[in-house]
């Protein structure tokens, strides 16, 4: 069983430093039993960072609140959704459940903040108004979102014992990159306007599992994210029972960016850039 001095520990171990703002992506399984229950495994990354610091997490939004029109869901599942769902509250929705347990630890958490976007983001620290101080409704991944902020504050981005395909931050790369023929995605989402529900249209370069370009490769993150720490000599550490890595959000961001475009005009060039 781990403490919470114990984590704290180990991701000083692994370079979080008091002042950092740092992204999480985390998988409370891998860390292990903690004392306390999982909300001790932000506080331990709060107890590092100091008041200076920012923890920042993707909670996303419940299933079905950005379905329709993705062409996922049958005729049929889209009535039902249209007639049947609530709007979508940014205060009070519960995490998307595929993002793991600790950013619904965190988003409940007194103190924590989260952007009024269904493409929310949870934040709790000094740098919380920066990082929501705007947030584009359409491609909203990119210029202006948390993202390209926690890109100016030379962010870090976390990776507990995760899926390293689930890199959120890529998303951003993928918005800004110079790339031709991007997939976009169209969607409606249930909102409140005027006080009643209503469907508003959404536009994003496609996060979804088909990507947002027709050459990206499978696994396509998790291999530009093993690749660089590779190229960085970057070897992680343990943060409990999970292995974790501790990566420089600008540094990804130059790596992935380079790959994206070259990629994208040439589907065989992901062989020699991430073998």
């Amino acid at each position: 069983m781990h403490s919470r001095q114990r984590l704290a520990f180990d991701l000083r171990s692994l370079g979080i430093a008091p002042g950092d703002v740092v992204m999480v992506h985390a998988s409370v399984r891998a860390v292990g039993e903690v004392a306390g229950g999982p909300d001790e495994i932000h506080l331990a990354l709060t107890d590092v960072l100091t008041d200076e610091g920012t923890v920042l997490m993707y909670a996303g939004c419940p299933r079905y609140v950005d379905e329709v029109g993705r062409g996922n869901l049958s005729a049929a599942e889209e009535a039902e959704v249209l007639e049947k769902l609530p709007p979508f509250d940014p205060e009070t929705a519960r995490s998307a459940r595929d993002h793991g347990a600790l950013v619904e630890c965190l988003r409940t958490y007194p103190g924590s903040r989260v952007n009024r976007h269904v493409a929310r983001f949870v934040a709790r620290g000094k740098q919380v108004d920066y990082l929501f101080s705007t947030q584009p409704w359409d491609y909203a991944f990119g210029v202006d979102s948390a993202l390209d902020r926690l890109l100016a504050l030379d962010g870090k981005i976390l990776l507990l014992g995760c899926d390293h395909d689930n890199v959120t931050f890529l998303h951003y790369v993928e918005h800004v990159a110079d790339i031709p023929d991007k997939r976009v995605a169209r969607f409606k989402v249930p909102v409140v306007e005027n006080g009643a529900r209503t469907w508003r249209d959404m536009a994003e370069f496609d996060t979804s599992g088909a990507g947002a370009h027709a050459n990206w490769p499978e696994q396509f993150f998790a291999r530009i994210v093993d690749r660089h720490l590779s190229e960085s000599q970057n070897w992680g550490g343990p943060v409990g029972d999970a292995w974790s890595y501790l990566l420089s959000a600008r540094e990804l961001y130059r790596f992935a960016r380079r790959v994206m475009e070259q990629v994208a005009v040439d589907r065989h060039a992901a062989d020699e850039l991430l073998r």
